[in-house]
């Protein structure tokens, strides 16, 4: 394929002597003093453990949601006084077999009164004493418990003090179980121990099946745990002064882990090849920071840049999420960069002394099977392309069908209290318990002051909700103590995750309250916790392609001034797009529709938490720019030197495949370790990730890149001369390092056939 006119490629300049370039600086440093970096990066990460152990914050799921309906309701009551709306609410929910509850009456009082006298409690409504509190049955009940602050960022040792509270309940032959907030202290532990166990332990399988070099393989492995160590005890530290969502460290280990073993990973494999050329260990590392650590450099970045384009949803708990992530992967790159090269340099020449097979190196033979590939696409670039794209659209289908929610305590295990909370609630009082909406309305002064227009507006109102489909009660509207506020509680007949209970905080906020009360001059919003989450679902919703278009703006920026092609640059966004897609579908699949949801540990389908795909999209575009740098870096570097397109990307498909096979299978297997978690969203977020980095490694990099390169010809380095003169000069390959030694004294390091 030609575009009109000539390729305006500009030539490759000498970009100066090597040597006095910063990163060839820092990688013969590291590597000529490797015991004076090792030890630095040893008492850094000692410090950083013991000031994260000392003053590490906590993490917990709380949001600003400043101008939805449901937080204008809840800064209503506050104001007016509604004692209702003070502090945060946690159930405490207990059921006698033996009997009605009135008959544990002297239990239930003296345990709501050490309940009251807990430090941090505001108020403890008796379920005996409190409308509505016991089942029809007369078995089941709740206390409501009030903090001054959310419990779930409370010390795990608060557990036991509310253990202890209700010990005499548990005496009298009554379960207690703990529910919203208070349950969410009281899960325990997470499997993230076991996931990080079973990932490292691929790593060490796919590194030595892959590369034979048991340094090759201990090295990226060495480089990323304590890159991870260092990046979540300044998360911590983070965490004391800003808030993060609870799923914040188990996000930053997936990320951290996966990508610190990849940059180390491409690091290894540039340095031992330069090695067997040069010889000389130190230069060997240098210029392998120099040419490779670019690419790093430049992939952390755009990863990190991909993270950041989540602030564009306007909602701080999303974007705190971003800098969780974006907080490892720069800290695993900056240990790929400096402490992969000072073990590089300590381990000099006897890098491949110690083997459990023959140490395999990137390909220099053209009969080498990865060759091989690369002229079957180019043999058949159009079948190849069809064929890809058709596999990634038929995956990306159920993705037509995603539904964004909230997934509530109805999916947590068997296991957790807050599980069994919820159903011991759900089948005592009806699912819709789980998840009461409460409408506040505001009144003009004349309704405020005038109690028979007020008690006739209450009236209307009350009927006017309960007539509504899908509400299963409503308390009649009272009003607050300066009667500027009239207060009910609604009841849904479905749960908190359900469609139905979706569908109804719409219509009551949307036609309901306008309807009745618009005639009288007032106001009705709708708050709670079911509102405020369906509030922050519709933000996210409405927001979701303004973090694509900007995330996708910033990558295809950056590929453009990176790899002087627009074509090259819209190519690796739109195939990234349909990857992406095809990964949306196969959780869509998993959890909404329910395929094969029992392997993974699920009960029951669930809609896709309202943050997943937003998170999914920046961590898999950012990945995915990953894998695209190191391909097309070493592409273009070929093509520099031949200005053959077919010649450059069989190199540089065969130079990086196993690097790139390699470190997918590990990004792999540490995303899908996981799914051993209990949390169902990090489920979506291991299958989402695993799942679009197997489609981005293996249907993307091996067919629809080659093949699209290959129809494209020479105009995959087009680029207008007007626009090649705008753009900034990012060297992701080192190109001027790459082709000439550092000083007159230092043997050249050759790019091509390795000797061994």
């Amino acid at each position: 394929m030609r575009l009109s006119g000539r390729p305006s490629v500009a030539p490759l300049k000498d970009t100066g002597p090597p040597g006095r370039g910063l990163l060839y600086g820092v990688g013969r440093a590291c590597a000529s003093r490797p015991w004076r970096v090792i030890c630095v990066w040893l008492l850094v990460l000692l410090a950083a453990v013991a000031a994260d152990h000392a003053w590490g914050g906590s993490y917990a799921d709380d949001f600003d949601l400043s101008g939805t309906p449901s937080r204008t309701g809840s800064d209503l009551l506050n104001t007016h006084g509604a004692v209702a709306s003070r502090g945060v609410a946690a159930q405490i929910v207990v059921r006698s077999d033996d009997g009605p509850l009135t008959a544990h009456r002297d239990a239930l009082t003296a345990t709501g009164e050490r309940l009251t006298a807990l430090p941090e409690v505001i108020s403890v409504a008796n379920p005996l004493d409190t409308a509505g509190a016991v089942a029809a049955d007369g078995r089941t009940g709740y206390y409501t418990v009030r903090f001054r602050e959310n419990p779930a960022q409370f010390e795990k040792s608060y557990v036991d003090r509310v253990d202890g509270a209700v010990r005499a309940l548990r005496a009298d032959d009554v379960t207690v179980e703990y529910g919203g907030p208070l349950g969410q202290l009281a899960r325990p532990a997470a499997a993230d121990r076991a996931s990080e166990a079973i990932g490292i332990g691929t790593a060490v399988l796919v590194l030595l099946l892959g590369f034979g070099s048991l340094a090759a393989a201990g090295f990226p492995l060495l480089t990323a745990v304590i890159g991870l160590l260092a990046g979540l005890s300044a998360l911590g530290l983070l965490a004391a002064r800003y808030s993060f969502a609870a799923a914040s460290p188990t996000l930053a280990t997936m990320m951290g882990l996966g990508v610190g073993l990849d940059y180390s990973l491409f690091l290894v494999t540039r340095h031992r090849k330069l090695l067997h050329s040069a010889g000389d260990p130190v230069a060997a590392a240098a210029r392998t920071v120099a040419t490779s650590g670019r690419a790093v450099l430049v992939a952390a970045l755009t990863v990190t840049a991909a993270l950041a384009g989540l602030f564009a949803s306007g909602v701080d708990f999303i974007g705190m999420l971003g800098v969780a992530a974006g907080t490892t992967v720069l800290v695993g790159a900056l240990a790929a960069l400096t402490l992969t090269p000072a073990l590089l340099g300590l381990a000099g020449r006897r890098i491949d002394r110690w083997h459990v097979r023959t140490p395999v190196d990137e390909p220099d033979d053209r009969g080498d099977i990865w060759h091989r590939w690369a002229a079957t696409v180019r043999r058949r670039p159009w079948t190849f392309l069809l064929l890809g794209l058709v596999l990634l659209g038929v995956l990306g289908v159920p993705a037509a069908s995603l539904r964004l929610g909230h997934v509530d305590a109805g999916a947590s295990p068997a296991s957790y209290t807050e599980r069994r909370a919820y159903d011991l609630v759900a089948k005592g009082f009806g699912p819709g318990t789980n998840g009461p909406l409460t409408v506040v309305v505001t009144l003009d002064k004349d309704h405020a002051t005038t109690g028979a227009e007020r008690d006739a507006l209450a009236d209307s109102l009350r009927d006017a909700l309960t007539g509504t489909p899908g509400v299963a009660s409503a308390t009649r509207p009272t009003p607050t103590r300066d009667g500027a506020l009239l207060v009910s509680t609604v009841t849904p007949v479905s749960g908190p995750q359900e469609r139905a209970t979706t569908g109804l905080v719409h219509r009551l906020q949307d036609d309901v309250l306008p309807g009745v009360l618009s005639a009288k001059g007032a106001t009705g919003y709708l708050t709670g916790t079911t509102a405020a989450q369906q509030d922050f679902r519709d933000i996210l919703a409405d927001r979701l392609p303004v973090v694509v278009g900007v995330v996708v703006a910033a990558a295809f920026v950056l590929l453009l001034a990176v790899f002087r092609s627009p074509l090259v640059a819209l190519k690796a966004a739109v195939l990234n797009l349909l990857s992406i897609t095809a990964s949306f579908g196969v959780v869509v699949a998993v959890f909404q529709w329910g395929w094969g949801a029992k392997l993974f540990g699920i009960d029951e389908t669930v809609p896709v938490e309202s943050y997943v795909p937003m998170m999914m999209f920046a961590i898999v575009f950012g990945l995915s720019m990953d894998y695209e740098i190191f391909l097309l870096s070493r592409v273009r570097e070929t093509w520099l030197e031949t200005r053959d397109n077919d010649r450059s990307v069989a190199v540089g498909l065969a130079g990086t495949a196993r690097v790139i096979t390699c470190a997918a299978l590990i990004m792999t297997s540490v995303f899908l370790a996981f799914l051993l978690s209990t949390s169902v969203v990090i489920k979506m977020l291991a299958l989402g990730l695993g799942v679009s980095v197997v489609l981005d490694a293996t249907v993307v990099r091996l067919l629809l890149v080659p093949a699209a390169m290959y129809l494209l010809g020479e105009a995959n380095w087009w680029i207008p001369r007007w626009l090649d003169r705008m753009l900034p000069r990012l060297d992701p390959e080192g190109s001027g390092i790459a082709h000439g030694p550092a000083d007159p004294a230092e043997p050249a390091v050759s790019s091509g056939p390795v000797g061994r």
